[in-house]
Parts: C-alpha cells; sequence; structure tokens
C-alpha cells in the first residue's frame, strides 16, 4: 500500500470553512464527488450513515471520515485541514482541525482497514501533526503527511 496513491496533492486542501460537524461532511462530500466523479449526495448519506455508529473524530484534533461507496474501485481519500477546529464529537472532546477522510469500495472492505491503520500509524508519528498544522501551503500540509509513508 502506498498512500500517495491513495490520497493524491490535487485532492488536498486548507482553510476549508466548517461550522459544524455535518456541514463539514457536505463539505467533505461535495470535494470528494468532484474529485472520485461520485454523486456527492451518495457520498454524503454513507458519511452520515457512518458517523452515526460513532464519530471518527478519533482524538487530538483528528478525524478519519470514512465509507464504503458503490462503484469504488479502489481506496480514495481527502486531506483536508479546517479554518477553525470544530467539535467532531472525538473521543477527547477536542476540537478537530485535521481530517483525513478515506472512501473504499465494497470490494476492498479489508484492505480499507489497512490504509486506515497506516494513516493512524502516520498521524502519531513525531512531529508530524505538528508540521502539519504550520504548514502554510497545501504543498506543504500535504508532504508533511506524506513524507515516508510509504508502507
Amino acid at each position: 500500500m502506498n498512500l500517495p496513491n491513495i490520497i493524491r496533492p490535487e485532492h488536498t486542501f486548507i482553510g476549508v470553512p466548517a461550522p459544524t460537524k455535518w456541514r463539514a461532511l457536505q463539505g467533505i462530500a461535495e470535494k470528494a464527488g468532484k474529485a472520485f466523479s461520485v454523486a456527492g449526495q451518495t457520498i454524503l448519506k454513507a458519511l452520515e450513515a457512518r458517523e452515526k455508529l460513532g464519530s471518527t473524530g478519533i482524538g487530538n484534533g483528528i478525524a478519519i471520515p470514512h465509507a464504503a461507496i458503490d462503484g469504488m474501485t479502489s481506496p480514495r481519500g481527502l486531506l483536508l485541514r479546517f479554518a477553525q477546529p470544530l467539535d467532531f464529537e472525538a473521543i477527547d472532546d477536542i476540537p478537530t482541525d485535521i481530517a483525513v477522510v478515506l472512501l473504499f469500495g465494497e470490494n476492498n472492505r479489508g484492505e480499507y482497514l489497512n490504509v486506515l491503520s497506516a494513516i493512524a500509524r502516520r498521524l502519531q508519528s513525531d512531529g508530524v501533526l505538528a508540521a502539519m498544522r504550520k504548514a502554510r501551503t497545501v504543498d506543504e500540509f500535504y508532504s508533511d503527511f506524506i513524507a515516508d509513508s510509504r508502507v
């Protein structure tokens, strides 16, 4: 698995406006729909259904919204930093400022767990989160996340 094949530079965003978790999911679905040629409403419904099972806010200001999307043939993702931290109902109640979105096809359910694990490990690496939060450009933000992430 190679994270740069799943999350590409053109699918990276900073300064994303989102006053609430649900508005964040709407914005994510819109961006993902355009990026992956899937109806944004389809993505939104899948992300909302997943969030109803329990928040994907994993703590430390991070959320990893993820869902199975009909028709997707391989895992794909988005990397975002919100304009302002927001309440993502994370387990530690710390407002979320960074989201890594993972979408996958029904046939990729086994593979997506490996990808989720790789993303979580990457975000726990020394200095990665601090660098991502300090990044001034989309390129810096992406590079800070992807650097040395080939697993």
